[in-house]
C-alpha cells in the first residue's frame, strides 16, 4: 500500500488533498500545526498528529515510511492580518528546511510542493500562456514580496536536495484552486476584503444588479479543486523524478464567469441584470502554459467553470469539513 504524509492537512488545499488520497486507498497521516482537528480526521480513519515545521523535534512524533511528503503547510497573505515577514522566513523558509531535512534522514524519496504564482507576476496582464519554466522573480511592492522571496528560497533548496540526494520533486505552480471554504474572505496588504466570487454570489442570490467593470473579456485562469487534485495524484503517481509544473485550465472570461454565477445561484427565477462599466478598473488576466503539465504527468482538464459553481452550490450545502473550518456564520 503507497503512503503519503500531508502536511498543512486542515488548510484549504491540504484537507482536500488528505480525503482525496484516503479515497484511493492509500495510507494517509495528515499533519498540521492546529493543536487538533476536532476529530474530523478519526471520522475518516486517518491519524492526524499536531506538527509544527517550524521545530524540527516536532517531527519526531511522525512514522517514516512513507512513499510522499505533500508539504502544504505554510503562512499565505491571503490569511494574514497586518503583515509580519518573519511568519514567511520561518513557515515557508526554516520550515521546508525542516521538512527536506527530516525527508533525507527517513530516505522519503518524493515531496510535493505548492509555489506561488506570483513568482511570475511580471508576465501577467496579456493572453499569452506563461511557461511553467519561466524565470521566477519578486514583486517590486505589495504584500507578497516577502512571501516569493520565500517561496522561491524554497523551491532553490527543493531543487538542491533534488540534485544532492536525488529527491524526486514536484513543483506545482498554483493559479486559484476553485474550492469550498466557508470563510468568504481575504487579506489584500494585511486588509480584509470580501473575496470576488462571493460579492458576486451574494448579488446574484438577491437578484441585485451586477456590473462587468473593464473589458468583459479579459481571462482569468481557473483550476476546479478536483482538477487540482487530479494533478496531485498524478505528482505523486508518475515513474520520474519530476519538475516544475503549472496548474490551470486555461481559463474563462470575465463575462462567463459573472453570467455563469447568476445562473446558478439565482433564487426563485430571479436573474440579476448585468450591465457593462467598461470606464472602470481592469481585472487582472493571466494564464497558465499546461503543456508541460499535461505532457509529463498525463493530465487533462475536466471541469469548466459552469462545473465548478454547480460544485461548489453543492458542497456549501454539505459543509464536510464543517468540523475544522466551521461555518460561514463563524466569518462574519
Amino acid at each position: 500500500m503507497k503512503s503519503i504524509l500531508v502536511l498543512g492537512a486542515t488548510g484549504n488545499l491540504g484537507a482536500y488533498i488528505t480525503l482525496h488520497f484516503h479515497k484511493l486507498g492509500w495510507r494517509v497521516i495528515a499533519a498540521s500545526r492546529r493543536k487538533n482537528d476536532n476529530g474530523f480526521f478519526a471520522d475518516y480513519n486517518i491519524p492526524y498528529y499536531s506538527v509544527d515545521i517550524t521545530d524540527k523535534n516536532s517531527f519526531n512524533q511522525l512514522p517514516t515510511d512513507f512513499d510522499v511528503v505533500a508539504d502544504f503547510a505554510g503562512d499565505l497573505p491571503a490569511s494574514m492580518k497586518g503583515y509580519d515577514g518573519e511568519k514567511y522566513i520561518d513557515s515557508i523558509i526554516k520550515g521546508t528546511y525542516n521538512v527536506l531535512e527530516w525527508i533525507r534522514k527517513n530516505n522519503i524519496p518524493r515531496i510535493i510542493f505548492p509555489q506561488t504564482l506570483f513568482d511570475v507576476h511580471y508576465l501577467f496582464g496579456t493572453r499569452e500562456p506563461i511557461s511553467a519554466d519561466a524565470e521566477r522573480r519578486v514583486p517590486l511592492c505589495g504584500d507578497h514580496q516577502m512571501y516569493v522571496i520565500a517561496k522561491n528560497a524554497a523551491v532553490e533548496m527543493i531543487e538542491q536536495y533534488h540534485r544532492d540526494y536525488g529527491l524526486e520533486r514536484f513543483i506545482v505552480r498554483l493559479s486559484k484552486v476553485y474550492q469550498y471554504h466557508p470563510n468568504h474572505y481575504t487579506y489584500t496588504d494585511g486588509k480584509r476584503c470580501l473575496i470576488n466570487d462571493w460579492f458576486f454570489i451574494s448579488k446574484a442570490e438577491k437578484g441585485e444588479p451586477i456590473e462587468i467593470w473593464g473589458d468583459p473579456t479579459r481571462i482569468l485562469e481557473t483550476c476546479h479543486v478536483e482538477d487540482f487534485l487530479q494533478i496531485i495524484e498524478k505528482c505523486a503517481t508518475v515513474s520520474h523524478d519530476g519538475g516544475i509544473y503549472n496548474i490551470g485550465s486555461g481559463g474563462s472570461s470575465l463575462e462567463e464567469r459573472i453570467r455563469t454565477i447568476v445562473e446558478v445561484f439565482a433564487k426563485n427565477g430571479i436573474l440579476s441584470n448585468v450591465t457593462y462599466a467598461p470606464e472602470k478598473p481592469l481585472c487582472s488576466q493571466y494564464v497558465l502554459d499546461i503543456t508541460k503539465t499535461k505532457k509529463e504527468l498525463g493530465y487533462e482538464p475536466k471541469y469548466k467553470w459552469r462545473d465548478y459553481c454547480i460544485w461548489l452550490k453543492n458542497e456549501r450545502e454539505i459543509q464536510r469539513f464543517a468540523k475544522i473550518w466551521g461555518t460561514e456564520s463563524d466569518y462574519q
